[in-house]
């Protein structure tokens, strides 16, 4: 059986994603053992990432080539509007975190270059290019998520939460729907695009590692 493209960005990525297996952010969130003041700022932050994440979601369903995946990008959109970032409201008040406060966060350097980042490939790259950059958000999560699920379930209930949102097969096929897209749109395409695509996927994989890394080290501006 040939190898899909998205197989291909993923051995490309590895020692990227490894490193994020390892990082002491993710490896205390599976042992029950991470500090909750670094997972409560990665509520945070993710909640201001998720903002950015939307306005990239519409981008893609207005520049999708086709109907049916305009669809599938608008009704992930609504979803994340209206369900996603109500568990996210709710799972922040667990740690003493009000939606006035989150809707207040401000970026952190690594949350707003990643987010920059995202909307300026959406903006001026292609769609390839577009999609290549959001699958390292789906697909490593999942991978993530189910990977800590196999290590087995802490007692610590925000990281169990956290592990069985991750892990949830409904995630993970969203996950796969997004290799799909990019496996298709990468098909005869001239290999100038598919090195576009490929740095798209690396580069985000680049800023997913640093922000578990911004989270574990709980970084903030430097304030003069």
């Amino acid at each position: 059986m040939a190898d899909r493209f998205t197989d291909e960005l993923r051995r490309l990525a590895d020692p990227i994603w490894e490193a994020q297996h390892q990082h002491p952010f993710v490896r205390a969130i599976g042992e029950g053992t991470l500090e909750l003041e670094k997972l409560g700022f990665w509520v945070r932050q993710d909640y201001v990432f998720l903002i950015e994440y939307c306005r990239l979601l519409g981008m893609a369903a207005a520049r999708a080539p086709d109907l049916e995946t305009m669809e599938r990008f608008a009704e992930l959109l609504s979803a994340t509007l209206k369900t996603e970032m109500n568990l996210h409201r709710s799972y922040a008040r667990e740690f003493g975190i009000t939606a006035e406060e989150l809707e207040a966060e401000r970026p952190a350097p690594a949350t707003r270059a990643y987010c920059d980042f995202l909307l300026r490939t959406a903006a001026m790259g292609s769609f390839g290019e577009l999609c290549s950059a959001l699958l390292p958000c789906m697909w490593g999560f999942s991978e993530i998520g189910k990977r800590l699920a196999e290590g087995g379930i802490p007692e610590e209930p925000r990281c169990t939460a956290w592990i069985r949102m991750y892990s949830d097969p409904e995630f993970e096929a969203l996950a796969q729907w997004c290799r799909s897209l990019v496996d298709r749109l990468a098909d005869g395409q001239p290999e100038e695009e598919l090195n576009r695509m490929r740095e798209a996927f690396l580069t985000s994989s680049r800023y997913e590692l640093m922000f578990w890394e911004m989270a574990y080290h709980l970084e903030g501006w430097t304030e003069v």
